[in-house]
């Protein structure tokens, strides 16, 4: 099958899914955003070994996209397995310390914080309890070697539970799930929800074949981008045949190799959970943490905001898969310098490659997917592009 030009295809269903996206219920996690430019530029292996290749009657991808964009399911329980591997280097855990950390200094201070427990699933191997009931009640569980983290949507009501710490985390919301603060992508539908934001005319979309993922036939979804310079070789979705909901989502590096990341359910079901299951009291002892006002909270990207655009003063450059944001740290200056600063500069310094410019001079780090320019000014620039394109990109930049 010739690639899909998405043009026309891709610009209908948006249409359509602006349409019934306002009025559909089917949100079976509590509405999610990518954190990090990682996770803002998509990232996901090959998990889940297939059963077999149903024989599924013929669709488009044009079809199948807009069967992603009406599904509407409202009841689900499963099991999710997410993978991801960005290649940072193996330094004591740095890679998860990372993510953690950065989260937790955005946040209340609390371990049972989604805010920062949740960015945990950017890095390694985490497996999910997900279950939904309409748009008002859903739980997302993260099963932990002899510990779990729940995160537990029911009416007005958010409570995250770390039974680790036994540590509470309580919100409210007047309009339910609506402007929830930003977590990280969760399930396959997350993941392919941002994928399909970035369907252009720099974008390749076929059907390529069917699959059995947790037992339910799927169709598969192929989008590769056309223009050179990106890291990203090719995401791929399996899409249920009957629900339209994606069970699947794989994507791997233009370098390849194992894929940078692959979320999948390993078991489904579409049956109404038990009411039980998003019954939620503080257990006894438990140190609970009420979510505080703050202007900051207010100004964080919402549910499905661009990464870019949730940080003041960046900007995109170029289009597409090249893409690339920039903003000014207002640090004034690149790598932390002075006595402490120094010693962490080098370090920092050692991890990544010298580069110069028109933009000046400063330092790329690199990961299987994304590439991020530190200039000696403090300007960071970084996108899902190779470190030539990025050095253009922040060329073109001045």
């Amino acid at each position: 099958m010739a690639p899909y030009e998405s043009d026309d295809a891709v610009g209908a269903a948006r249409d359509e899914d602006a349409r019934s996206g306002r009025r559909k219920a089917a949100r079976y996690v509590v509405p999610v955003a990518v954190v990090g430019v990682a996770a803002a530029t998509i990232g996901l292996v090959p998990a889940l070994a297939d059963s077999g290749d149903p024989d599924l009657p013929k669709i488009t991808a044009q079809q199948l996209i807009e069967k992603i964009a009406k599904s509407d399911v409202q009841q689900l329980s499963g099991t999710v397995k997410i993978n991801t591997d960005l290649g940072l280097p193996d330094l004591g855990g740095l890679e998860s310390s990372f993510a953690s950390g950065a989260a937790q200094g955005s946040g209340d201070g609390s371990s049972a914080d989604p805010q920062s427990k949740l960015t945990e699933l950017v890095s390694g191997t985490h497996t999910l309890r997900v279950a939904a009931d309409g748009p008002d009640r859903q739980k997302l569980s993260v099963l932990e070697r002899g510990a779990e983290y729940n995160l537990i949507h029911d009416g007005r009501d958010v409570w995250g539970y770390d039974s680790k710490s036994n540590e509470v985390y309580h919100s409210t919301a007047a309009d339910s799930g609506k402007d929830r603060k930003a977590q990280p992508p969760a399930t396959p539908k997350d993941f392919a929800d941002e994928a399909l934001k970035a369907v252009d005319d720099t974008t390749s979309v076929t059907v390529d074949g069917t699959a059995q993922v947790a037992g339910r036939d799927a169709y598969k979804l192929l989008i590769r981008p056309k223009q050179s310079g990106t890291t990203v070789g090719a995401i791929s979705i399996a899409v249920d045949a009957k629900t339209g909901l994606p069970l699947k989502f794989t994507l791997t590096p233009k370098s390849g190799g194992a894929a940078v990341v692959d979320a999948g359910f390993t078991q489904v079901s579409f049956a109404r959970p038990a009411a039980s299951t998003f019954d939620f009291t503080p257990p006894k002892g438990a140190k609970v943490t009420e979510e505080k006002d703050s202007a900051a909270r207010e100004h964080a990207p919402k549910a499905g905001e661009d990464f870019g655009k949730g940080l003041d003063g960046a900007t995109v450059l170029g289009k597409g898969w090249t893409s690339v944001v920039t903003f000014d740290t207002g640090a004034g200056g690149g790598l932390p310098t002075g006595s402490r600063g120094g010693d962490l500069g080098g370090f920092l310094g050692s991890l990544g490659d010298k580069v110069s410019g028109k933009f000046g001079k400063g330092t790329v780090f690199s990961t299987r997917l994304v590439n991020a320019l530190i200039t000696d000014d403090g300007t960071i620039y970084a996108g899902a592009v190779t470190k030539d394109a990025l050095v253009k990109a922040a060329d073109a930049g001045k």
